[in-house]
This record gives C-alpha cells, structure tokens and sequence, in this order.
C-alpha cells in the first residue's frame, strides 16, 4: 500500500503548465466585514465562467485579461459589479439591500460538500445540514453523513460513539473553532456536552490532518464552528420532545454591546425523568438524568485595523441515572438491591482566541488560542467505582505568510499543552501528569491550475513520550476538469486513556487485566500509526443536473497498538502489539440533484481490519464488514406566503457483526454473528417564515429492536452479566418533535 501510494504521488508532481486565477472573499455587509458570506455568486460580467462561495465566502474563479468586471450578488444583498485589475486577492463587502419586493431563489446551498480549495479531504457541513435529523448534541450530529458511523457504545449509559475511517473517536481529534475539546476524561461522554444548536457548521477531515492540530491524530479531524454573537439571531429558541422521554431546552440571547464588541449566553438544558422498558428486561432501555449546560461567549471584530477575537467560558452539570428500573440512588449499594449506575460530571471550560491579519498585507496574520478546563466525573456502575478528574491547559501560536508569492505560503508557531490525571478505578488509584511542548512548520504550494501541496513537519518534547517528530502530507491533482486527485500521508501517536475511552466496560462484570511492561502509562506504551490516503472526486452534469461521484480509500497501519481485547469471556485486556494491526476503508459515493429542490445522496462502505489478539488475528467484535447508506432531501418551493416543507428520510443498512466467544453460562454462548441491520429515519420540517419553524420525526421506523441487549439481566452481578455487546437500536421506533424560534 505504501509504494502504490508513492508511485501515484510521482505521477501526480509532474509539471504541469499553469493560468492565473482570481481568488477572493465575499464578506456580510449586514454583519461584521470579517463574516464571510456563503453561496453569493461570483461572475464575469458576460455570464461566461461563475462560482458560489465556500462556507467561509471564499471562491476561486478563472482568470482572463484584467481590467474585467466582475458581477456579485446574493438574494437579499445589492447586486454589486466591480472591476478586477490584478490578481491580488480580491475582497468585497456585499450590502444589504434596503427593500426587496419579491424574493427570488437564485441557487440552493449544498448542505453539505468536499471543499474543493483544500488540499486535505474535507467535508463541509452546514448547520441545514445538522437540522435533517434530531441533532440534540454533537454526537447525533452525523446520523445523515456516510462517513461516521454511529451507535450506542452499551446498553446502560445512553452514549452513542462514532467511527471513522473504521476506528473509534479517540483516534479523531475533535476541536471546536480548532481548540481540542473531546480529549482525555471526556473521551466518552464529551460529544453530548457539545449542544448542536450551539454548531454553526462542521469541518471533516479524513485521514492526516494537519501538524498545526497537534500530533495525536489518526483517522482524522472533526472541527465544529460554534455559533457567533455578531451573526446569530438576537433571540433563539428551540424546544424538543421525544417518546423516550427526553425534553430539551435550547435558548441563545446575543447582543451588540458596542460597534465592535458582541455577546451572547448559550443555554442548553435536557432532562429524561420517564422510566422506559419496552423489553421487559427490568433494566432503562434510556437512562434518566438531567443537564444544564450555559456558555458566554464574547466577540470582538475591527475589520479596518484587522483584528478579532473570541472569549468564551462554559460550566456543565450533567447526571444519569440507568440501570434496573428498581434502582434508586440514594439506596445502600449491596448485590441485595437492584443493580443501577450513576454518572455524575461538572466541568468548567475557558478559552479564548485572538487573531491579527495585517490590513495591508492580507497575507500576513498572527493568532493565538488558549484555553483551560477542568473535568470532575464520579461513576458507580453496580458494586464498582471509576472516578477521573482531568485539569487540561491548551496554548497554541500560528503565523501565516508567503514565500516571494501568495502561490507558497508558509505557517509556523508552537503550542504547549498540559494535563493532570487522577483516576480511581475500583479503589486502585492511578494519576500522571503530562506536559508538551511542540513546535511546528507548514509549507502550501499552489500553482492555480492544476496541483497543490502541503507538507508539515513538528517536533515535541513530551516528558513521558520525549522528543518525536510528526510528518504529514497532502496533494491535490486536477488531472482533468472537474476531477480532483487527492493523497494524503501522516503518523500520529498517543496516549490511550483506557478506562475514560472505554467507559462502557464497566457496564458489565468483565476483570480488567493490563499486561503491564513497565510504560509510562498503566505500564502500557504509547500507539503509534501511520494513515495513507487516495480520494478521486469526480464532478459532471447528468441531465443538465450536478452529479458527484467520490472514491476513498484510506489505511491505517500501527506501529504499535494498545490492543482493547474482549475475546475472553468474562474479562476485558489492554496489551501491546507491534506491527501487527491495520484498518483500511474503502469508500464510494454519489450525490444527485436531479431537480431543483431534491437532492440524493448514496455510499457504500467497507472495512477490512485485522486486530492482533492474543487468540489471534481477527477483526474486533461489533464491527461490521459493510455498511451502505441513502439519504433523500426534498422541499417545497418557498412562498412568500405560507413557507413551505422539507422532508428527509435516511437508510442505513449493516451487515453482521461478530461476536466474541462467551462463558457456557452467558445467555448469548453459542451466537456467533449478529443479524443484518436495517434501519430508516425520516423528519418532516415546516417553515412558516424565517422566524418559526416546526419538525416532525421518526427513528427506526421499521421499529427494529436487539432482543436482550442485557445479558445475564437476571443475574446483573454474577461473572456473566454484560451490557455492553449492542449492535442496535434498544428503544424500537422513537417520535420526536420541537419547534425553532428566531426572534
């Protein structure tokens, strides 16, 4: 796989002739000139070469001889033409207009896309994208995107886990507005402390993301922009029910305290106080608990004298409450009682970010993040305790320029990081600190035409893991019009926190044996991974409609690997193996908008992946070898009057998952593989006007339910019982519905 690899990325650096290109951004004059405005057309006065503008307002348009006009316009905006006399970067302010008549749908944004300016594989994902299904929280955030997979981690805690490229969220960085957020004690539950009315958009990036995001990335990167005090609504509300109990509060109230300054509070709270059993197992097919989530988030904006800057500090109080529908919490905890669970987290987060771009060199830019937070959980699951306290400090420094020309453009900087860890698993108590400090360099080549670059190198010190360096590359190739070439090649390593990533191992009676070796972290040794990447996107006209067909293949081959083995019945081991593990994904995808206001997107995907268990190589239980996903979008056309309606239905269909072997005495001894899995979702949205929405929705429609996702449930302390072996949906069908307020 390597030299396949290598060999097209000779084929893809030949030289190749070049044209000038203009490039720019489009910015909302109704907001701060900082805000970029997504989906404005950008034309040459005679009609003949056009482009909408990325998420971030940025397009790339054909050259030709200069002096040229250029035509600007978005529905609601004044239609602006401009004259282009040279290829520096063009920037325009597109006012609002003052009184429109009539309102006309020039073209429909994609929800969601590949961006096609990149040089890495990255999936755009807009917040319309995010209101197809019940996005309560980050970690629902990707039910209609074949590129995560989604599923319940247990059959006690309610926490739904993602996959990507065939591996677990502790092998993605997961960043909001590029500061980490899903890292250490909050590996397993921190995705549902993300609301997803909080999400403006998502940035995917499969395989090697960039060296500037630090070194433990793997599988990829998933970055969320959060909402922004100056371009939010002044008043929003959102309001949710669900059949399983679950209501949901979300309100955001911003402000403009000054001409440059913007504030909101963020406020997100969820309760489930309805005792749901539809198995008849005696056990909370949901668990109860409640959350109360409040962030205050600070925007300060001087687009003359090139400046901005985010503050943001965040509290969270999150319990649950699961396990036999008898238990009580506040009862002795004895094997004479119900066996329940409790999972209390506080957390405090604080960052803030401060960004300089030079006004006369637009090139030029300085920024700086940081952030702290502090992460207190305190867990019983039966007669056993894990507790974790996490205290984590985040500083990063980036400069961006160019070398002679905006074709090479450089970035460089460092950043430091620390982390305390106290944990006590079962009354054993293990604690470690750790502290980095990296310093990294990027180098982007772009020739305008056909070919860009980028390769990144940084090198940190570690006081457990000493001093390592990262290498990481990506190439973009347009060999012909409207194919993109993609490759991509990185290593990564990390720390396993084993305990806080595999939470749900406590939902089940298993021992946990660590093959200690003398390392630095429960006498284990760190992973280390190289991922390697081919992506071909191909866009063409079906039907005088856009049609785009992509192909992904992506490997992941450990150097070393924190092996996770559940093949020993009523145990749980984490050891190391070298060279042994690999994961590798294979990807096909194919979007259509056969008509104006229906789009259909469709994927196939399949894993082949070789874990190195002491019983020998096999693939991991619970992991299907393929999956294939439909998702249809439709809406009415907007009227002036009555709105209009959106509909969304999505399939997702799993092969069978192996099981691991289990004890005579277990419920499940004997059952090798899980059935087939089919499911459907669907959402019906009704927008009145552009201040009230209304939506519908239905999970699991076929009703498709795991028979007895508790094993052993008559027996929740003997040494068989295990929650922990879900391979579906454990509720059945579920309703839901909420309304959205825009005041």
């Amino acid at each position: 796989m390597k030299y396949l690899l290598f060999s097209v990325f000779l084929f893809c650096v030949v030289p190749v002739h070049s044209q000038e290109v203009i490039k720019g951004m489009v910015f909302d004059g109704s907001a701060a000139a900082s805000s970029g405005l997504s989906g404005a057309n950008v034309y040459w006065v005679d009609g003949s070469d056009g482009v909408i503008t990325d998420f971030e307002g940025s397009f790339v348009l054909p050259g030709r001889t200069l002096p040229a006009a250029l035509v600007i316009s978005f529905v609601g905006f004044e239609t602006d033409t401009v004259t282009v006399a040279s290829t520096m970067e063009f920037r325009h302010i597109l006012r609002p207009a003052d009184a429109l008549d009539q309102v006309t749908l020039v073209k429909k944004r994609t929800a969601q896309f590949r961006s096609s300016f990149s040089t890495a594989n990255i999936i755009q994902i807009s917040s319309d994208e995010l209101l197809k299904a019940a996005c309560c929280n980050l970690s629902e955030s990707f039910e209609t995107n074949p590129s995560i997979d989604v599923n319940f981690s247990d059959a006690i805690t309610g926490t739904k886990q993602i996959k990507m490229l065939g591996l677990t969220s502790p092998y993605i960085l997961i960043t909001a507005e590029n500061i980490p957020v899903v890292r250490g004690a909050a590996q397993s539950l921190g995705l549902s402390y993300v609301p997803g009315t909080w999400v403006e958009s998502i940035q995917m990036t499969k395989g090697a993301g960039s060296v500037i995001n630090g070194y433990e990335s793997i599988a990829g990167q998933i970055n969320a922009e959060l909402q922004k005090p100056a371009t939010d609504a002044p008043l929003f509300l959102n309001v949710f029910a669900a059949a399983n109990g679950r209501q949901e509060l979300n309100a955001h109230v911003n402000h403009g305290v000054t001409d440059r300054w913007s504030t909101g509070i963020y406020i997100h709270g969820n309760q489930r106080r309805k005792t749901v059993d539809r198995n008849d197992d005696d056990f909370l097919d949901t668990p109860k608990g409640d959350q109360i989530n409040i962030m205050n988030r600070w925007q300060y904006i001087d687009p003359v004298n090139g400046w901005v800057s985010f503050i943001n500090a965040r509290i969270l109080s999150d319990r649950k409450v699961a396990g036999a529908t008898a238990f009580d919490r506040d009862q002795e905890l004895s094997v004479d009682n119900p066996w329940g669970s409790i999972i209390d987290t506080d957390r405090i987060d604080l960052s803030s970010k401060l960004g300089y771009v030079n006004p006369e060199l637009r090139y030029q830019s300085l920024g700086l993040q940081g952030a702290y937070s502090v992460h207190d959980q305190r867990s019983i699951f039966g007669l056993r305790s894990y507790d974790i306290e996490h205290q984590s400090a985040y500083v990063n420094l980036l400069y961006n320029s160019i070398i002679s020309d905006t074709r090479h453009k450089i970035k460089t900087g460092l950043n430091a990081t620390y982390d305390q860890y106290n944990e006590d698993v079962v009354g054993q108590e293990f604690r470690r600190q750790e502290r980095a400090l990296g310093v990294f360099f990027e180098y982007a080549y772009d020739d305008l035409d056909q070919l860009s670059l980028s390769f990144g190198l940084r090198a940190d010190a570690h006081n457990l893991l000493g001093f390592f360096v990262t290498p990481r590359l990506h190439l973009k190739y347009l060999p012909w019009e409207q194919t993109t070439v993609r490759l991509s090649m990185g290593r990564g390593k990390r720390i396993p926190n084993i305990f806080s990533e595999n939470l749900n191992l406590f939902a089940s009676s298993r021992q946990i044996n660590i093959r200690d070796i003398g390392g630095a972290f429960y006498g284990l040794d760190p992973e280390i991974a190289w991922n390697y990447g081919l992506s071909v996107l191909q866009k063409l006209r079906l039907a005088n409609r856009p049609f785009e067909l992509s192909f992904d293949l992506y490997r992941t081959d450990f150097v070393n690997h924190v092996v996770v083995d559940w093949e020993v019945p009523q145990a749980i081991g984490f050891y190391n193996k070298t060279n042994e593990s690999w994961t590798q994904s294979y990807q096909i995808e194919a979007s259509y908008s056969p008509a104006e206001y229906l789009d259909l997107r469709a994927a196939y995907k399949y894993f082949d992946i070789n874990t190195a268990f002491d019983s020998g190589d096999d693939r991991p239980p619970l992991t299907p070898e393929h999956r294939v996903f439909a998702n249809a979008s439709y809406q009415t056309h907007a009227m002036s009057t009555g709105g209009h309606w959106k509909i969304d239905a999505t399939i997702n269909w799993l092969s069978a998952q192996r099981y691991p072997e289990f004890d005579p005495d277990s419920d499940l001894f004997g059952f090798a593989l899980t059935p087939n899995l089919l499911t459907m979702n669907t959402q019906i949205t009704k927008v009145f006007n552009s201040k009230i929405d209304w939506y519908l929705g239905v999970e699991n429609i076929t009703n498709v339910q795991q028979p007895n996702p508790v094993i052993n449930a008559t027996e929740p302390f003997g040494a068989n019982f295990d929650a922990t072996m879900v391979y579906g949906p454990i509720f059945g069908r579920m309703m839901y519905t909420g309304a959205r307020f825009k005041l």
